[in-house]
């Protein structure tokens, strides 16, 4: 068969394929151009999901005629110079306005400012009607009707008017919160008018406007910088969660990516903080030298390639958690406005939720007499808080008899405690009583804590045995017969850069051969285990991202489950100085503001909510 030329129609609807896979996709494209065309107002409408219509109308800097008969020319852009290594706008491969006109009715109206009139040109399924003059404001205005009308196959992918008009709103959402000091109006006959106007600096303001004002009362700050590479943004404290991924944003230089790696280090730095199958929300940026990035790995160009993904999942992952460490322990204020709302007549409760455990490799997970003797809480006033679960000698002996509380309608509460009013300036307060032999409640200086008793310990025998694994070496069991797995030489290769943090963890790797590694001790702490698959999974990981972190995972997934065996139980009646010195600990703990399965262990009731409860403000 003979090797032909294409026709410029013809190629302009392959591209398209790629660039403009959707109406989201060209609203995308076409907002990037008046973004970087310096426009301030950006209005977009819609009609039938952007199938029908999709207009993006900029006040940016415009085109003449010229510039317009080029615009619509494959590979022709204002923004490119002759690197891919210095990249610094959102656009720059000159194909968005053909790909469009090659599959739409595609209309181009602009006038630069100060030109006394506008020009126009018309591009209907890859033919154009040619550059004429126009009336126009000053900026451009791009419609887009009847989008794949030249490729009638591509309509049948598309989903109903509603899911495209919400994915339009998602892109919107994105470049809203990239760029805060300009204005952006979303409207149409197939949605209701949505307005985002400009903030200038107040980044946390824009994002409160496209997540909500519950964000800005919820978020933690994040600001850091490693080797080069910056961070910033906010990310909302582990209580503050949502049902999917959506409220994730991240951007790379100002330019809005959906990255997996970004989405990865963002699942790993809440692990153990966030309940299986909830999201956390966060918005970060990610600054850097455009040559240490790839922008140009897809033509949508939402994914990225960073040339060392490890340091930028280590930043993403370390931030997080010392942010959270720091100011991570509150209580989010969905908290209140649930218990603000139980309140109110005709209140019907909804199931709780109840999170499901992970996956793990086969591993007991019973703790063990010498595992209770190894993980011990720091005493406070005489109190020892043990892995047993007990607060007290006391009580530590016949904590495993104890049973849960029956249904009961009547509230037992415990002899109030005899604290001092100054307790009352800590935190979370000094406690008052003990409600159905679970719930602590404490008296701050302006309100009131509510405390889940077991999930509270709970976190507090977790962090003390997790400091146990970054303290010593973990404790193991040599195998009689030492495993041989037999692996790809460069695989082997990997794990034994890795072998002296994998010995720590009580994982003893040795070289056996050229293509196989023999596994002679494994962590006492997973009890019988998989060592091949262990080791496959070990191997894969820190390929993928040059860390053996997936072990320690499976360690402190363990750890978590022997914290909640190991802690104190619901329908334990506890004295006033026990329920005090648990008070004290989880102040002093990171991370007690949630249990090991991501729950709130505490609610926080302000003085003022309780005065709006009774009318009294």
């Amino acid at each position: 068969m003979a090797i032909k030329q294409l026709s410029e129609t013809l190629i302009n609807q392959i591209a398209a394929g790629e660039v403009i896979e959707r109406p989201a996709s060209a609203a995308k494209e076409l907002i990037e151009n008046a973004l970087d065309a310096g426009a301030t107002r950006i209005e977009i409408a819609t009609a039938g999901g952007g199938k029908s219509l999709l207009r993006v109308t900029d006040n940016g800097s415009g085109m003449d005629a010229a510039d317009l008969d080029l615009a619509i020319r494959r590979h022709c852009t204002s923004k490119l110079e002759d690197t891919l290594d210095d990249i610094r706008t959102l656009g720059f491969r000159g194909e968005a306005l053909p790909s469009i006109g090659s599959v739409a009715r595609l209309t181009i109206t602009s006038r630069r400012h100060g030109d006394a009139q506008g020009s126009q040109v018309a591009v209907a399924g890859g033919r154009t009607e040619g550059v004429r003059p126009a009336p126009a404001n000053p900026g451009t205005v791009v419609e887009v009707r009847d989008i794949f009308f030249a490729t009638p196959a591509r309509l049948k992918f598309l989903k109903t008017e509603k899911a495209e008009a919400g994915a339009i709103t998602e892109v919107v959402k994105r470049m809203a919160i990239a760029f805060p000091k300009v204005r952006f109006v979303l409207s149409g006959p197939d949605r209701s008018t949505l307005e985002f106007a400009a903030t200038g600096d107040d980044h946390l303001a824009r994002m409160a406007q496209v997540l909500g004002a519950e964000f800005k009362d919820n978020a933690i700050e994040i600001d850091a910088m490693r080797e080069d590479v910056g961070l910033t943004g906010f990310a909302g404290v582990p209580t503050f969660h949502r049902g999917n991924s959506a409220h994730q944003y991240s951007f790379v230089n100002g330019r809005p990516v959906q990255d997996k790696l970004i989405l990865s280090a963002i699942r790993g730095a809440y692990a153990e903080r966030m309940p299986s199958g909830r999201y956390p929300v966060a918005v970060l940026s990610i600054t850097l030298d455009p040559a240490l990035v790839d922008v140009n790995v897809h033509p949508a160009k939402s994914d990225v390639r960073f040339r060392d993904p490890g340091l930028v999942r280590g930043l993403i992952v370390g931030a997080i958690r010392e942010a959270l460490h720091r100011e991570g322990d509150r209580a989010a204020t969905t908290g209140t406005s649930g218990m603000m709302h139980a309140f109110r007549p005709g209140f019907s409760p909804q199931p709780s939720y109840r999170p499901q455990p992970g996956p793990i490799w086969s591993a007991a997970t019973s703790p063990s007499r010498p595992l209770q003797q190894d993980f011990q809480m720091p005493a406070q006033n005489g109190v020892s808080a043990g892995f047993g679960g007990g607060f007290s000698e006391r009580t530590q002996a016949g904590f495993d008899t104890l049973t849960m509380p029956t249904a009961r309608a009547e509230v037992s509460i415990s002899e109030p405690a005899t604290a001092t009013s100054d307790a009352t300036a800590y935190r979370l307060g000094a406690a008052r009583a003990q409600v159905h032999e679970n719930y602590i409640v404490a008296q701050t200086q302006d309100g009131l804590v509510i405390v889940d008793q077991h999930a509270a310990h709970e976190r507090l025998v977790f962090e003390a045995m997790r400091k146990a694994l970054d303290d010593r070496r973990l404790p193991s069991q040599v195998l009689l017969i030492p495993e041989i797995i037999d692996l790809p030489e460069e695989d082997c290769d990997r794990l034994m850069v890795h072998a002296a943090d994998l010995d720590r963890l009580g994982l003893s790797v040795e070289r056996f051969g050229p293509g196989a590694v023999a596994v002679r001790e494994t962590p006492a702490m997973l009890g019988e285990v998989d060592a091949t698959a262990m080791i496959r999974d070990l191997a894969d990981e820190i390929a993928e991202w040059n860390t053996a972190g997936g072990l320690r995972g499976k360690l402190e997934y363990v750890a978590a489950t022997m914290a909640c065996h190991g802690s104190v139980r619901s329908g334990r009646r506890m004295r006033a100085e026990e329920m005090n010195a648990l008070l004290r600990e989880m102040e002093a703990t990171p991370g007690s503001g949630t249990c090991n399965h991501g729950r709130p262990t505490y609610i926080e009731l302000k003085l003022s909510d309780i005065e709006r409860l009774f009318g009294r403000s």
